[in-house]
C-alpha cells in the first residue's frame, strides 16, 4: 500500500525533504513506518523517539494500523514561548 509521509521542522531537516510517498506492506503500523523512515533517513534516528505522529490530521499511537492513501505527519516536539 502507498502512504504519504510529511516531515516537519527538525524531522524535515533530518530527512532532507518535506514529504515522500512510501510503499508499505498491508497491516503496517505507525511504528513500522517509523522504523522504515529511520532506516531510509538515518538522521531521523536521533529524534524518532520524541516524534508525535498524526494520521490524516489526527494524533495517533504507534500501534495504529495504516490504510492505503493515509497521510502521516511526523512532528517533533515544539518549544518556545
Amino acid at each position: 500500500m502507498r502512504v504519504l509521509v510529511l516531515y516537519f521542522a527538525a524531522a524535515k531537516e533530518a530527512a532532507g525533504l518535506a514529504s515522500e510517498t512510501m510503499d508499505l506492506e498491508s497491516g503496517a503500523t505507525v511504528a513500522s513506518l517509523l522504523a522504515r523512515v529511520t532506516a531510509v533517513h538515518p538522521g531521523l534516528a536521533r529524534i524518532a523517539s520524541s516524534l508525535r505522529t498524526a494520521v490524516d490530521e489526527r494524533f495517533t499511537p504507534r500501534t495504529h494500523v495504516l490504510e492505503p492513501g493515509d497521510t502521516i505527519a511526523l512532528l517533533p516536539p515544539a518549544s518556545g514561548g
